[in-house]
């Protein structure tokens, strides 16, 4: 965990350096992206660079791996593992595979397609803040790109009590159009407030790398892309006699789901392996 060093003196930084890298921050300080509100300035509480030598795991003082292929709640057909084949750490960018291959976890359900689903559960949460990724998705029918966010009472209160902030998500048939959403108790699945965005050059997401981000402060979240506003959802625009469930820490996802109920199931025209890459995730406080 990183923030701002105070000038205090040598000895002063120094030790802050010492204490952030003890915490498993990053080891460079990028230069905080401009904010979209014009508010004050945001400044680095967290991030993970991906700047390990190729062919490392991802970083375990930052992430932990959601396993198994059960479906998720959402129909979907990979088995998320923990391995290299899956995740892995390359030219500087965490790389999520899906792959197309017959695979048993060690929950004993068999599935025909594997992939990664990495979380900072246990590791880093944080109450609003600005949350950034830069990434290039992949691309493909029943292919399912995601960058989200989870309530950490989730394994008190379950979902959609906890909360979930759908950052970036794709689905492959819409090769030119990420969606943010928000989740809440009666206002989940279908019936969250979202939206989806084109590119604005037109082209597919999975094309480039591109900035995708929520700015979140009490009773607000907006999302961007590239720095973009594109969406903005208050507390007052949750359902009538339902709850905001927004006002508690968060931990953030990455992962890539094959098929599922929203998507749709990949077919012929799908190209496997796929992958996300992911060339940093940064957080922010005012």
């Amino acid at each position: 965990m990183r923030s701002r060093l105070d000038r205090r003196g040598t000895a002063a930084v120094v030790l802050s350096i010492v204490a952030l890298a003890v915490c498993g921050g990053p080891r460079a300080a990028p230069a905080p992206t401009p904010n979209g509100s014009g508010s004050a300035p945001w400044g680095l509480t967290w991030s993970d660079e991906f700047d390990t030598a190729n062919g490392t795991r991802p970083d375990e003082s930052r992430w932990v791996y959601d396993l198994g292929g059960g479906g998720w709640g959402n129909q979907e057909l990979e088995t998320y593992t923990s391995r290299a084949d899956n995740a892995v750490i390359r030219d500087g960018a965490l790389v999520i595979t899906a792959r197309a291959e017959h695979f048993t976890g060690a929950d004993g359900i068999a599935r025909d397609y594997t992939s990664a689903r990495l979380k900072t559960q246990g590791k880093f949460s944080q109450a609003y803040g600005r949350f950034e990724a830069r990434m290039q998705i992949p691309r493909g029918q029943g292919i399912w790109p995601a960058f989200w966010l989870l309530g950490t009472d989730i394994s008190s209160v379950g979902w959609p009590q906890c909360g979930e902030v759908d950052i970036m998500e794709n689905i492959g048939r819409e090769p030119g159009i990420v969606h943010g959403t928000m989740h809440g108790p009666g206002y989940s699945g279908a019936a969250g407030p979202g939206t989806g965005t084109p590119s604005s050059d037109g082209k597919a997401f999975a094309d480039a790398s591109h900035l995708y981000a929520i700015e979140w402060e009490p009773g607000e979240i907006r999302w961007y892309v590239d720095d973009r506003l594109y969406f903005t959802r208050k507390q007052t625009d949750v359902p009538a006699g339902t709850r905001w469930v927004f006002d508690h820490e968060f931990f953030v996802l990455l992962n890539v789901a094959v098929g599922g109920a929203w998507p749709g199931n990949p077919d012929a025209t799908t190209v496997f392996p796929q992958e996300m890459k992911v060339d940093y995730v940064r957080v922010y406080k005012r």
